[in-house]
């Protein structure tokens, strides 16, 4: 008896919605709305989907006379400062023909939070038409399913598609399998110290030549680290860094005087002047090649006129013929005379 008697005292606080009730502090609100579609008094509050009160009553008044379906709802206390003066409370149905809750949208209130016993905006309310056309639109995607789903069977049952060519092409089906079969050999391959994965797991002079290659390179590093080698004294010697160091300055500065029209390459990449003369230097020896090449001047005579190049031969034989002579008898070219006056 007295068991029943706390659960009827715990019932009546509970959807009292008193300042104190069973479950902690609580404030009322109120909302007009034009029916009251469904709702039901104990029926959830919520706000962004989290439950937050219940419906305490509902009756008709005379005022406001567009809206008498008057609903009080208790609200946890704690939840008063998210409830604003232009929050909307709004009716929904849960489902097709499921429950109906009062859900209540923050979106756009910009407003105070709500005293106690005030009053919060409604939004619409759903009827029968509402309900009916979530139902057409739950139906219309259920068909539109439905039809994808037969025409994935019907593929299915075709040759149609990668799966249903798999499933009724028996050459693809073997293939398939052949190709199952090759890799399931694989792990027995590998055991058997087959392929170069099995050569590796199971032959020891491949593995002792991996250990060797992992000293080796341990060493490496170790001697780098140390300071050994090119690399380590790249890394590790000062007086290196130091030369590597002005040398990259050195680069800089002459890069400087190049951009800045120094130096002859600098006059050759800055001095317009300078590249003209180059360019018509150039240009004057280009003619004078094409010139040597046509037999053109004494170069080209030279060059390119055969007896004028024998002539030149016979010339420097006869003057290497005659200073072999004056070096061996010299007095033959050579005459003196004397004379007394």
């Amino acid at each position: 008896m007295l068991v029943a008697l706390s659960a009827v005292v715990a019932l009546f606080f509970l959807l009292s919605g008193k300042s104190v009730g069973f479950l902690g502090h609580k404030f009322t609100v109120r909302a007009y709305y034009k029916n009251a579609a469904g709702l039901r008094v104990g029926s959830p509050v919520n706000l962004d989907g989290i439950t937050i009160g219940n419906v305490r009553s509902i009756r008709i008044v005379s005022q406001p006379a567009l809206t008498p379906v008057e609903v009080t709802m208790a609200i946890r206390k704690k939840y008063q400062k998210n409830l604003l003066t232009d929050s909307r409370a709004n009716i929904n149905t849960i489902g097709v023909l499921g429950s109906t809750e009062v859900d209540i949208d923050n979106v756009v209130a910009h407003g105070q939070p709500i005293a106690d016993h005030g009053v919060l905006l409604t939004g619409g309310v759903p009827n029968l038409q509402d309900a009916m056309r979530s139902f057409q639109k739950a139906t219309q995607k259920l068909n539109t399913t439905l039809g994808k789903v037969n025409v994935l069977v019907s593929h299915l049952g075709s040759n149609k598609g990668s799966i249903g060519k798999l499933i009724n092409d028996p050459k693809l089906r073997n293939r398939a399998a052949a190709t199952v079969n090759a890799f399931s050999a694989i792990p027995a391959q590998v055991n058997a110290g087959k392929g170069s994965v099995g050569k590796f797991v199971k032959d020891d002079s491949l593995t002792n030549h991996a250990k060797d290659m992992q000293a080796k390179f341990t060493g490496i590093s170790t001697a780098v680290n140390s300071g050994q080698g090119t690399v380590g004294k790249f890394m590790k010697d000062p007086a290196l860094k130091k030369n590597l160091k002005e040398t990259s300055a050195q680069f800089h500065q002459v890069s400087t005087q190049v951009q800045s029209g120094q130096g002859a390459v600098g006059m050759m990449v800055k001095n317009q002047d300078f590249k003209k003369k180059l360019h018509d230097t150039g240009q004057q020896l280009s003619a004078l090649k094409a010139q040597t090449g046509a037999g053109k001047g004494t170069l080209g005579q030279l060059m390119k006129n055969p007896s004028l190049g024998k002539v030149l031969k016979d010339l420097v034989s006869n003057s290497r013929e005659l200073a072999t002579g004056i070096r061996k008898h010299p007095m033959k070219y050579v005459k003196l005379r004397f004379r007394l006056f």
